[in-house]
């Protein structure tokens, strides 16, 4: 039986103090986090910059040809829709056409630029070989070396082949691309663990089952990213197509927009196109990466079920 001049156990627990804390101090609410004001307005400065131009476009899209050169900057206009149905009816729907060419630029050039990365980086980062660490280097200086640089040869290279103003033209260079077998190196040394293949060696799997069975679904996440570097590069390349195509049936919507604006020039009312072809020329991009977003948290929450 307890001594009456004992604390009870009540009073023990009242008095302790609560896991975490520091004896002795008193408990409130928790300090409200202090916003660090100059990099806020920064960083929202920034996003001005960066938006304020898509907001243009996206406004001036709506105007008709007479509001575009007459109404406030960012004012909404009415003429959205008379917009599209002029810009598909010019040159009987070649917009459309060179939307076309884009897509086919882009998804497979990604796609076989992707192909060839994927396997380049899963062999730099899993083989032991003389010369592996230049090869390494080499690809290093080719991300490095401005586009610009490789055009005129890549061109002479090509008219020498008689490929020149084809679709070949520009999907040729663009399969190797030094920076996505940097990426793709990168992620195979850190999500391919060497055991896992030697363990496939030793129930006597060949190098290429390993790879496409085991290393590849491994390697999805960050081939994914590949792709998506290289869609967008593709899509907005300019100056590989401008040099390679003469015909512009060929022409991707980056050059064709070009031409358009040439022309408005001397003919104002191509203006009003011009815009709205370059939204409409976005949306693709916006899209892709929605659905390559949604692959990425899907791929996250997957592996951590599995782990």
């Amino acid at each position: 039986m307890s001594s009456p001049n004992a604390p009870s156990t009540l009073a023990v627990r009242k008095s302790a103090p609560a896991a975490g804390t520091t004896p002795g101090t008193a408990q409130g609410p928790p300090a409200p986090r202090r916003i660090a004001v100059l990099p806020t307005a920064v960083l929202l400065l920034g996003a001005l910059y960066c938006l304020l131009p898509v907001v243009w476009v996206v406004i001036a899209s709506t105007k008709s040809g007479r509001e575009l050169f007459s109404t406030f900057t960012f004012w909404p206009g009415s003429g959205f829709a008379d917009n599209v149905t002029d810009l598909s009816a010019y040159r009987d729907g070649i917009y459309w056409r060179w939307m076309g060419n884009s897509a086919l630029y882009a998804g497979l050039g990604a796609l076989l630029s992707t192909a060839v990365s994927a396997i380049s980086g899963y062999a730099l980062a899993i083989y032991r070989f003389r010369g592996r660490e230049t090869v390494f280097n080499i690809l290093l200086a080719g991300v490095l070396m401005p586009p610009v640089i490789l055009a005129v040869p890549q061109y002479l290279l090509l008219a020498k082949a008689d490929l020149t103003d084809s679709y070949a033209s520009v999907l040729m260079p663009l399969i190797l691309s030094p920076y996505g077998v940097y990426l793709a190196r990168i992620y195979a040394a850190s999500a391919v663990p060497g055991d896992v293949v030697e363990a496939g060696r030793m129930d006597g799997a060949g190098e290429w089952r390993i790879f496409t069975r085991i290393a590849l679904p491994m390697m999805v996440p960050g081939l994914v990213t590949v792709f998506l570097f290289q869609f967008v590069a593709v899509w907005n390349n300019f100056l590989l197509p401008y040099i390679m195509l003469s015909d512009d049936e060929k022409f991707p919507i980056t050059l064709g927009l070009f031409t358009l604006l040439e022309q408005g020039s001397n003919t104002p009312a191509l203006y009003t196109l011009v815009i709205t072809g370059a939204l409409l020329a976005v949306v693709p991009l916006i899209a892709l990466f929605l659905v390559i977003q949604r692959f990425w948290s899907l791929d996250l929450l997957s592996g951590a079920v599995k782990s």
